[in-house]
């Protein structure tokens, strides 16, 4: 590693920490409708927005009428999205005259960004037009965002209330999430893209002639305010097809590390959010110890494994150095592997390298990252409320080793409550291990693999891995794009998505009508070293447990032959 590595890891680190406390207290104050910097600014649109809507500010919705809001909102769009990449043909905007999507494609496309997944089996520049990916894509990267942050506020009320029956209002949280968490950040951000060289035009595809005297057609569009939601929402995805590997999208090294810290700045910020609702900071620095514990312990070996020169080349008149196969030069090993790993400790699937070249712990790593509910920041709204799960069965483990009924802020976990945890713990081997299995045994499907061995297996693994975790990343040789995986995926997504938000809305009901009990001299604290190494451990063991077998026969596997000189690349 050189000086610039360091200064890269370093400027990355103080972008996300710094911010963060003042940014999860704005978005606390926000979302209960205290007065902010903004107000001003967007009261009087919010206002409007409520007039237009018939929505009443102040009337607050039981977790069941909030999850039938929650669950229209996210039909509606499904169904207007699906409608836009069906017949883009016969609407405006399509200077290139791009065809409609395949159904198949339309639909996982559809389900993908409605899930804040971001599951590309297209090339955007070359398959949508530029209404598809403004109208279409870019709207639903607001709103999905919007939704995870309006399902974890719901969470924190229920934690934070006592003996009540309601949880907020959908509509009004998902309004004031988008308005004033998610525009005016992006609005700033795609300025600054923009500033950085990312184009944002509706101008026609540009015909040129290489050096070489071959014509090629370089595609434009109106990529920056795409690419600063996509990141700043978790989304992922890309307005091209290679994502911040192409140089329209990552022009500058600027450009890079913004667009790096963006995956994680909302989440992290959340993270104090969820402290101020429950008027108790301690609660975050301790999920936030977890998550950066967790962050730094894959990072380190995936950083370590990249930095391995390949075995299969080992001859002493060969010098070797880190593998740049499938790296961005522009950003080196450093940037590459951090990106990685960011990338799926967050749900944002965006990359600015080839996943499919890392080796072998690396994508182990992703992997990892992604099986064990993509609680290590996560997704804007998602990431918090599924670290939240593993609190509360952390909790619930320490109350069984010592004997006593379980309780979290001075709420007992009573069998409903641990029902509905075992829910969202068959979420994840559902949708990886059950639905890959089907699409690993099955002949046609497993065509997709490019592959042979385990680094074929890994592929498959991290696909429906990518989509369970609502994530969206994926092993650039599994070719996904066929009606079996399109639909397969698709329901991978739904599964994941509505899987946890569904139990989560429930739990969140009831714990809000329960009553506080004080916290006693024996009551377990959550907020020390002990806690967070419990914590720790919960997520490592429940993600190792559920899905070793499974890393055993695709990266371990091949780790071990990469280390006897044997690849699959």
């Amino acid at each position: 590693m050189h000086s610039y590595d360091y200064w890269l890891i370093i400027a990355f680190f103080a972008l996300v920490l710094i911010p963060a406390p003042a940014l999860g207290r704005f978005y606390y104050k926000v979302m209960e409708g205290q007065r902010t910097w903004l107000t001003p600014v967007f009261g009087s649109v919010e206002r409007l927005c409520y007039r237009l809507s018939g929505v009443g500010a102040d009337q607050e919705q039981s977790w069941q009428k909030y999850a039938l809001a929650l669950l229209a909102f996210n039909f509606a769009g499904f169904a207007l999205l699906f409608a836009f990449l069906l017949f883009q043909q016969y609407l405006p905007l399509n200077p290139q005259n791009l065809p409609g999507l395949e159904w198949t494609l339309a639909f996982n496309t559809a389900i993908s960004f409605i899930t804040n997944t971001n599951w590309q089996n297209y090339s955007g520049e070359a398959s949508l037009s530029y209404l598809s990916q403004m109208a279409g894509l870019t709207v639903q990267n607001f709103v999905s965002a919007a939704t995870g942050l309006a399902v974890l506020v719901a969470f924190c009320r229920g934690i934070g209330r006592k003996s009540t029956k309601t949880l907020g209002n959908f509509w009004v949280d998902m309004t004031r999430a988008t308005l004033y968490g998610l525009l005016p950040m992006c609005l700033v951000f795609a300025l600054f893209l923009v500033w950085q060289g990312v184009p944002q035009t509706f101008a026609h595809y540009v015909n040129a002639l290489t050096v070489q005297g071959v014509d090629q057609v370089i595609p434009l569009g109106p990529a920056a305010s795409q690419i600063a939601i996509k990141q700043l929402g978790t989304n992922g995805g890309g307005f091209f097809g290679v994502n911040s590997a192409h140089p329209f999208e990552d022009p500058t090294a600027w450009a890079n590390l913004f667009e790096l810290s963006a995956i994680i700045l909302i989440p992290v910020a959340l993270v104090f959010t969820f402290g101020h609702y429950v008027k108790d900071l301690r609660q975050s620095r301790a999920i936030l110890g977890c998550m950066f514990a967790l962050f730094l312990i894959g990072g380190a070996t995936a950083m370590w494994a990249e930095c391995q020169p390949n075995p299969a080349l080992n001859n002493p008149a060969v010098e070797q150095v880190a593998p740049q196969e499938g790296k961005e030069a522009r950003f080196g090993t450093t940037g590459t592997v951090l990106w990685s790993v960011a990338t799926t400790a967050a749900s944002n699937g965006s990359v600015n390298g080839m996943q499919d070249s890392l080796n072998p712990l690396t994508g182990m790593v992703s992997l990892v990252n992604m099986m064990v509910g993509e609680v290590i920041f996560g997704g804007v709204g998602a990431g918090m409320y599924g670290m939240l799960l593993n609190v509360l069965i952390a909790v619930f483990l320490a109350g069984l080793m010592i004997g006593r009924t379980p309780e979290y802020l001075g709420k007992k976990l009573q069998a409903k409550e641990v029902q509905l945890l075992v829910v969202t713990l068959l979420v994840m081997p559902v949708g990886v291990l059950v639905l890959g299995a089907i699409a690993a045994s099955l002949p046609g499907p497993a065509g997709a693999i490019s592959n042979p061995g385990p680094h074929g297996f890994s592929q498959l693994l991290y696909a429906y891995t990518s989509a369970s975790a609502n994530n969206g990343s994926a092993f650039g040789g599994f070719s996904a794009n066929t009606p079996f995986h399109n639909l397969m995926l698709g329901l991978g997504m739904l599964i994941g998505r509505f899987g946890y938000i569904l139990p989560v809305l429930a739990l969140a009901g009831s714990l809000a009508m329960k009553k506080t009990a004080p916290i006693g001299q024996n009551s377990f604290p959550t907020h020390g070293p002990l806690f967070v190494t419990l914590l720790t451990v919960t997520i490592l063991l429940v993600g190792g447990l559920t899905f070793l077998p499974a890393l055993a026969l695709g990266p371990l596997v091949e780790q071990l032959q990469l280390l006897s000189g044997q690849t699959y690349n």
